[in-house]
């Protein structure tokens, strides 16, 4: 049995529009540059061919695998969560004992992750370690540049 794939309603919503556009608009793109490609003769020497047979085998693979996640989510509503602990979904805000500095974290699916906008997944080392712990708990989590030190000081869901 496949395992499921945990994910927000914004990381599903999200694999549903990529999921949309590869089959709308890069599937038949590609299907057209293959064809156009394949009217310049030889196929043997045609760089322009390679490059769309190339670009239409990394679609197909992409479909594949989102309809795979997609079959297998586990969408998981931050709201319904009834916790003082973190789990997934959580907003969770640390006090950085070296730095003297807040950060807030998302904790959410592998394929939603995008650090630049506060989102981590759940599998990454500062996600595992955050999950199960509670307000006010110390957390020691060993990143590239050492050991660092955080206080929970806030964990909403939303």
């Amino acid at each position: 049995m496949s395992q499921s794939v945990p994910m927000t309603e914004e990381g599903y919503r999200s694999l549903q529009d990529e999921l949309k556009h590869l089959i709308r608009v890069e599937r038949p793109k590609v299907v057209q540059d293959i064809a156009e490609a394949r009217s310049h003769g030889d196929l043997s020497e045609n760089a322009e061919y390679d490059a769309a047979k190339n670009r239409q085998g990394f679609i197909e693979g992409r479909i594949k695998e989102l309809n795979d996640k997609i079959a297998r989510a586990e969408v998981i509503k931050p709201g319904d969560v009834v916790t003082d602990k973190i789990v997934f979904g959580a907003s969770v805000t640390l006090f950085d004992v070296d730095t003297d500095s807040e950060v807030t974290y998302k904790i959410v699916g592998e394929d939603e992750a995008d650090l630049k906008h506060g989102k981590i997944s759940v599998t990454s080392p500062v996600g595992r370690a955050l999950i199960g712990h509670r307000l006010d708990d110390e957390v020691r989590i060993k990143v590239p540049s050492g050991l660092k030190i955080y206080e929970v000081v806030n964990i909403a869901y939303m």
